[in-house]
């Protein structure tokens, strides 16, 4: 399969690069470790790589595949109508600074509490070996952890921003803003470039990384398979 840009298959590009090491699979499939995450990746959509990752799932359980362009039915495994995700791009960040908070660096004592934030907002599949993929920062109110942001697919060039998500108690103040942002400048400070995916219909939050400088790059499509 033709790559025109290396985040039209993120998975397959982190799993196969960066992140081989969480990798189960070979050179046909691969999906992450079932800690880290749900998604998988074929290294094309021949029958043979279409086999393999079927052999993933009924292996393995749901796996989630996501993609630019569009893939034939996986055979012997249910394949869930694909769900749009809109994939964004950093291009000049703004900085924005925290107004009478502090950020805090979330470590593996901090494992189940932001586990329990992921579970409550639903900022996308989180796992219990998740807050592993990067580096994770937080707001603390109260000794309790209020709101995080950290990283999470890694190919070469690229880190993706991800599971940035807020406490319903405790959001307008900001907080996700100035997350976003600690985590984007250590990832361009690498020399890499921020990206992230957000479903089209949280229109809200698209603004709002556009406004921080973000570009909408592509519409990827997700799509989750399961046993038959």
């Amino acid at each position: 399969m033709t790559l025109d840009h290396p985040l039209d298959r993120p998975v397959w590009g982190a799993l196969t690069t960066r992140q081989s090491g969480l990798a189960v699979g070979d050179a046909h499939a691969v999906r992450i470790d079932r800690t880290y995450g749900l998604f998988a990746a074929a290294a094309d959509p021949s029958p043979a790589n279409l086999v393999a990752l079927a052999a993933i799932v009924l292996g393995e359980g749901q796996l989630g595949m996501v993609e630019a362009a569009d893939w034939p039915a996986i055979p012997g495994v249910v394949n869930q109508p694909p769900i749009g995700v809109t994939q964004m791009v950093a291009g000049a960040l703004m900085t924005v600074r925290p107004d009478g908070f502090e950020i805090v660096d979330l470590t593996e004592a901090n494992a189940a509490e932001m586990f329990a934030l992921a579970r409550l907002t639903q900022p996308g599949p989180f796992f219990q070996r998740t807050h592993r993929l990067g580096d994770f920062v937080g707001v603390k109110i109260g000794g309790r952890l209020a709101a995080m942001a950290g990283e999470r697919l890694k190919l070469p060039g690229f880190t993706e921003v991800s599971a940035v998500c807020t406490h319903p108690d405790h959001r307008g103040h900001g907080y996700a803003a100035a997350l976003m942002g600690v985590v984007a400048g250590r990832i361009e400070a690498r020399g890499e470039t921020p990206f992230l995916h957000v479903y089209p219909h949280n229109t809200g939050a698209i603004r709002i990384y556009e406004h921080l400088g973000y570009r909408i790059r592509a519409q990827m499509k997700m799509t989750v398979l399961s046993h038959a």
